[in-house]
């Protein structure tokens, strides 16, 4: 088992871990649960709203779910060669959290619309810090 294995084994476990959290404890703060944000509480006095946000978690949920099974079947089925692409592909679609996602977690932390204040950054380092770790790994099995 190689290093770019063990890398993208530690981020299906970090994803599945949210899976379980979206689906079965969507309120939690923990494994990136939906709790930290003020707005999941708010919306419970609207039915309307907090249904359509419901609806947003399992949809985010489904879809991670779906990615973490190709990537089984990827990891179980492909060679070295191409778990190269697998780690590049990883690379660039972790990143893609940078493009529009953290500009507005940055921004709602800002406005105090998160609980706890300066998640936004945590969340930001741990992304920023796979990438490096698939970076690394990509290096690591090319060499």
């Amino acid at each position: 088992m190689n290093i770019l294995t063990i890398a993208t084994i530690g981020f299906l476990i970090l994803e599945s871990a949210n899976v379980i959290t979206l689906y079965f404890f969507p309120g939690s703060k923990y494994a990136n649960g939906v709790g930290v944000f003020k707005a999941w509480e708010k919306s419970k006095s609207d039915p309307e709203i907090h249904n359509f946000i419901k609806y947003l978690v399992n949809w985010v949920a489904g879809t991670k779910l779906i990615f973490i099974l190709l990537l089984i079947v990827i990891l179980y089925t492909t060679d070295d060669q191409n778990l190269v692409l697998v780690g590049i592909a990883m690379v660039i679609s972790i990143a893609s959290f940078f493009w529009r996602l953290f500009p507005l977690i940055r921004k709602m932390d800002k406005d105090n619309q998160i609980d706890p204040q300066n998640y936004s950054a945590v969340l930001g380092w741990m992304i920023l810090a796979f990438i490096i770790i698939f970076l690394i790994a990509i290096l690591l099995s090319n060499g």
